[in-house]
């Protein structure tokens, strides 16, 4: 196994593996379980500390990871969470895995959901009590003024609600980017009706780290790598 990241030793084998892309730290605690990680020829233990110079191996017989993580460009007419007559995800596109939407995205509106069996995801994510950015395009009719794009960014009073401060800017006359911390069911539809503007089309194109990028719709790509594991930092999991 590589060992030329910089780590600071001794260090807990979990941790190790997670470093190592083999698991999260929790996936890494049921490999040393079932017997599949050694240390220097001899199987870990739960706990076990690895020392500068260690050879750790993880078996060629483990289990596939127990979780996987997908980007997905949701098109419009698909749900995320389907009501009677409706399409949902799963309906419309088959994964290698069995998987779930972190969040919403409504019906009308298409672009980034990310995909995933692991449940943790899901309350890290969607918490209020955590701080993640979620980005958006959005285009109304009719064109709005600058006055509106302040309007929207310094909180807008909604059905009893007042949305916390945001960041907008003008794309064209009638196309904005707003950054999100928090997530109201159809917040921006509602948002931009309080100022008296129809939402005509909204794709989210960032959740956190993850972009939207050129993934077709209806289709996804895997989140891995050096992207899967500053996701899974910001979120606290490894």
């Amino acid at each position: 196994m590589n060992q030329n990241k910089n780590i600071d030793y001794p260090i807990r084998i979990n941790r190790y593996l997670a470093l190592h892309n083999h698991a999260t730290r929790t996936g890494a605690d049921e490999l040393i379980k079932k017997g599949f990680v050694t240390i220097n020829g001899r199987k870990a233990l739960l706990g076990d500390q690895v020392q500068k110079g260690d050879k750790v191996e993880v078996s060629s017989k483990k289990p596939k990871d127990a979780y996987v993580y997908y980007a997905y460009n949701k098109a419009t007419g698909i749900s995320t969470n389907p009501d009677l007559g409706s399409k949902d995800i799963l309906q419309a596109t088959k994964f290698p895995f069995k998987v779930f939407p972190v969040g919403r995205l409504d019906k009308d509106s298409h672009g980034l959901i990310i995909m995933t069996n692991d449940g943790r995801v899901t309350d890290r994510l969607l918490s209020p009590k955590y701080v993640h950015e979620k980005e958006y395009v959005v285009k109304t009719e009719p064109a709005f003024s600058d006055k509106f794009v302040e309007l929207l960014g310094n909180g807008v009073k909604f059905d009893g609600f007042v949305s916390k401060k945001c960041k907008v800017w003008r794309k064209t006359k009638n196309v904005f980017h707003i950054i999100l911390t928090e997530g109201k069911k159809r917040q921006i539809r509602r948002m931009c009706e309080a100022l008296h503007h129809k939402v005509v089309d909204l794709k989210r194109i960032r959740i956190m780290n993850i972009e939207l990028d050129k993934i077709p719709l209806a289709t996804f790509r895997e989140i891995k790598g050096k992207e899967l594991d500053e996701l899974l930092k910001s979120l606290n999991l490894i």
